[in-house]
């Protein structure tokens, strides 16, 4: 009789592909699973290691398709956060925002500031942050991205204006270097600057050369509220004229007055999949975002970066026009009511985590956006805020969408530190198996599996990962459908996820019990170059 490395005996099993569990044991060896024995088989496989599934599902480890770990993982390689929620690899270089190129001026370091960045910034290119960060070692794997602010930064600066043809090369050059460097995609993110300041024209030249390498192209697009349609539109047609593989990030509608929009938006990619654009989207399981609050400012008022925009804050008349590009939001697709601060350096609103600008105005005597506007000048605009802005209706709506995939968009990793750091670094994935599986029937469980795995694996064209079957890379976990639940909350984030008792990184056991292990055989996944 064969013994395996390791059995998980008796748990149903999920294995990726939307397709209803089964009991069966699954057995790994050299850290890919070699058997999956339907219960009740003949001769079933025996371990040198055995785990308890009884009354669990056994399924892929997750895959968050939006994290924003590559500016935490140096500082929080175990990803306790990532482990309690069954999450196995991290989707990085989000939202036009990754941790190299590094330009020689020190641009992306400072503008990224707000991501509270951990890193020691000893790399230069991809291939370098990779190894920097497999020397850290962390628990789970990172796939990474390329951002199209680093590569904007790395080539002409954070000037609001066009490259010229030169620095578009030079782009698009460091572009193709990532991508040879083993990068699995390429972001933008257009509502952010310096990303917000590229014309369409710019982002279809990026894109194209994405496609050429084939990368995935992941947005985070120019407008998620009273243009939304317009932003797809803009995402979509420059995936359809290069022929690339489109994701939009987190799908959304921000403020009352949009509330409904994502109807239109999932509309309009059903078409664009009908014309053969190979797109899909991802959202996470929350009504507000998490963001900087220098985004939304009006883009000319980033023309330079913080340092530029600290001058601006400086001068009455032009301080009294960024507020009033800030105050015609208001109502449209910004509640100040509901945008909070959530961690900030020290200062005058230390104290003030978890106050919305409303509150602010109305301690201080002034309206919020001058509240905003006295908060960047007093923190040097390094300000993180949680903006509560969306409908339940609408994360429904997206949720049931079959080619949106389960994302947190976080970046979260320790369990422990200071601010109110948004909920869905904590919870995102047991947050959909609690909220919308078991106790609102949005999805049934195979198919909320599916999202987190099999469909965001092949989103980036991982063929060995997102499923169990003979072959695939054994990073499973094990849970309780029954039990699983979020515990992290906007007033109280730092509580891990319960429910989880094993995750297995590539056959090694990260958790047991319920519990870390302190094993880290994590690594940063590299993409075979087209």
């Amino acid at each position: 009789m064969t013994q395996h490395e390791t059995v998980i005996r008796g748990g149903t099993v999920i294995d990726g592909t939307g397709a209803p569990g089964a009991a069966a044991d699954v057995a790994v060896d050299g850290g890919r699973v070699t058997r999956v024995a339907p219960a009740g088989a003949g001769d079933p496989p025996r371990g040198a290691v055995e785990i308890d599934a009884a009354g669990q599902a056994v399924v892929p480890g997750f895959i968050d398709l939006h994290s924003h770990a590559d500016f935490s993982v140096e500082g929080g390689p175990e990803a306790v956060t990532q482990l309690h929620q069954g999450v196995t690899t991290l989707v990085t270089g989000n939202c036009g925002w990754s941790p190299f190129p590094v330009d020689a001026d020190g641009l992306l370091r400072r503008w990224s500031a707000f991501l509270a960045t951990e890193s020691g910034w000893d790399f230069t290119d991809a291939a370098g942050f990779a190894a920097t960060v497999d020397a850290a070692r962390p628990a789970v794997n990172l796939a990474l991205q390329v951002g199209h602010a680093a590569l904007r930064l790395a080539a002409m600066g954070d000037a609001e204006r066009p490259p010229e043809p030169g620095e578009l090369d030079a782009m698009r050059a460091l572009l193709r270097a990532a991508a040879r460097q083993g990068a699995y995609g390429f972001s933008t993110g257009l509502i952010y600057a310096p990303g917000t300041f590229a014309t369409e024209a710019e982002v279809r030249a990026l894109v194209a050369t994405a496609a050429e390498e084939g990368l995935l192209y992941s947005t985070h697009m120019r407008n998620e509220s009273h243009a939304l349609a317009a932003a797809v539109d803009e995402a979509l047609g420059a995936a359809e004229a290069a022929g690339a593989r489109l994701e939009i990030s987190h799908l959304k509608a921000m403020g009352p007055a949009n509330h409904g929009a994502v109807a239109g938006a999932l509309a309009a990619i059903d078409a664009a999949r009908a014309r053969g654009v190979d797109a899909a989207a991802d959202v996470y399981p929350y009504t507000a975002s998490s963001t900087t609050l220098t985004s939304r400012l009006p883009a000319w008022a980033m023309d330079g970066g913080a340092p530029a925009l600290l001058r601006r804050l400086a001068d009455p008349d032009t301080r009294a026009r960024v507020a009033d590009g800030l105050r015609s939001r208001f109502g449209r697709d910004i509640d100040p009511e509901g945008v909070v601060l959530a961690a900030l350096p020290d200062g005058p609103y230390s104290g003030d985590i978890g106050a919305s600008i409303a509150d602010l105005g109305r301690r201080d005597g002034t309206d919020p956006a001058e509240a905003a506007l006295a908060v960047l000048a007093a923190h040097d605009a390094a300000v993180t805020i949680v903006n509560h802005a969306m409908s339940e209706a609408d994360v429904a709506a997206v949720l049931r969408h079959p080619h949106v995939s389960v994302a947190s968009d976080g970046w979260t990793l320790r369990a422990e530190g200071e601010g109110r750091p948004h909920p869905r670094s904590f919870g995102t994935f047991p947050r959909v198996l609690a909220r919308y599986v078991r106790e609102l029937g949005v999805l049934d469980l195979p198919d909320a599996v599916r999202r987190m795995t099999g469909l965001p694996a092949s989103r980036l064209g991982l063929t060995d990962r997102g499923r169990i079957a003979v072959g695939a890379v054994a990073d499973i976990a094990v849970f309780d459908p029954d039990t699983v639940a979020d515990r992290s909350t906007f007033a109280d984030p730092w509580r891990l996820s319960t429910g989880f008792s094993t995750v297995l990184v590539a056959g090694v056991p990260v958790l047991a019990d319920g519990a870390p292990t302190g094993a880290r055989p994590g690594t940063v996944l590299r993409r075979a170059a087209a």
